[in-house]
């Protein structure tokens, strides 16, 4: 099995941002949305300063108009958008950064709708379907509904230490994006369930790699 790419969510301090880079994240992610885990530009741009090359930077939008992205990718240094609201193709595609759609997952459709949809995506992230609510919940949602695609998946919806190593054993993602399982409360990373989250990618990566589960 390829490596499985490792997110971190939801970082608010810089303790946190470098307790995933040092417990061997792949990439981090920041809230600009309506959310216990946002944070200014300013907070950004500071946060930034903490992330490594080759270490990708990620932010997170939700219905946000073009004038607000801008602004923020103008001040931050963004390697990949997020959008996780009722965005389309064409308004996803404007800031000429890759970019990851969320896929509410409610049914067996939804991840092959949103391929169809999103043709310009870099990935599709998988999120639990809550009503009135696009994923950020910490739930879980049932990964048999997820299908093959071509597109790279991003999972993502209740993941935790204890949990990601099935998770990537039923989906086999290309990444996995963790938030409130790493943390002691919300916003607040705890270094240790990083370190613990990492460690369990790792472990159900190598036991895919080697042959020791189906």
């Amino acid at each position: 099995m390829s490596r499985v790419i490792i997110k971190i969510c939801g970082l608010t301090r810089a303790e946190d941002v470098v307790a995933a880079v040092e417990a061997g994240a792949d990439a981090v992610g920041f809230v600009f949305t309506a959310s216990p885990r946002r944070i200014s530009i300013d907070t950004a741009k500071r946060l930034n300063g903490y992330v490594p090359q080759g270490v990708l930077s990620v932010g997170l939008f939700l219905d946000q108009n073009r004038s607000e992205v801008e602004q923020v990718i103008s001040e931050v240094p963004l390697d990949i958008l997020q959008f996780h609201g009722n965005e389309t193709e064409q308004e996803c595609s404007v800031f000429n950064k890759p970019w990851l759609k969320a896929v509410a997952m409610e049914n067996t459709e939804s991840l092959m709708q949103a391929e169809r949809d999103f043709p310009g995506a870099a990935g599709l992230l998988l999120d639990s379907h809550s009503k009135g609510k696009r994923g950020g919940s910490g739930k879980l949602f049932d990964w048999s509904l997820s299908r093959p695609v071509a597109k790279p998946v991003w999972l993502a919806g209740g993941l935790s230490p204890d949990n990601v190593g099935e998770a990537i054993h039923t989906v086999r993602p290309f990444a996995v994006d963790v938030s409130s399982g790493v943390e002691s409360r919300p916003g607040i990373k705890a270094a240790s369930r990083i370190n613990a989250f990492v460690e369990a990618v790792r472990f159900a990566e190598n036991e895919l790699t080697n042959g020791k589960r189906k």
